[in-house]
């Protein structure tokens, strides 16, 4: 009963910018973590980008003072900010959540994808 809504992906020019946000709906007890991962073919899904609801971030060393990923409790949003784009950064970004649906039940949620290319 989670549905996650993606926006902000398209076509930008190497060194651009683009900001991917990701809005959460549904029956959610508890957040544990939102973020944002990706996928380019041929290659396994990777972290990008996650914030717990501590608010802690992590990021994966490739786009590490490049990408902020900051979040809105109270709307149940997460926003990525991409900054200084290379092509190796082109594939599909997914937002994930997860949380707790019930008291003792937590599970992952995916998004449906949104494309991000970046030209050289």
């Amino acid at each position: 009963q989670v549905q996650l809504v993606e926006s902000g992906g398209g076509l930008v020019q190497a060194g651009g910018s683009l900001r991917l946000s990701c809005a959460a709906s549904g029956t959610i007890f508890s957040i544990v973590a939102m973020g944002w991962y990706r996928q380019a073919p041929g290659k396994q899904r990777e972290l990008v980008a996650s914030v717990n609801s501590g608010g802690a971030t992590n990021y994966a060393d490739s786009v590490k003072g490049r990408f902020t990923l900051s979040k809105n409790n109270a709307k149940n949003t997460v926003t990525l900010q991409m900054n200084g784009l290379k092509p190796e950064d082109t594939a599909v970004y997914y937002c994930n959540l997860r949380g707790y649906t019930d008291y003792r039940q937590w599970d992952d949620y995916w998004g449906q994808g949104t494309q991000v290319t970046v030209s050289s």
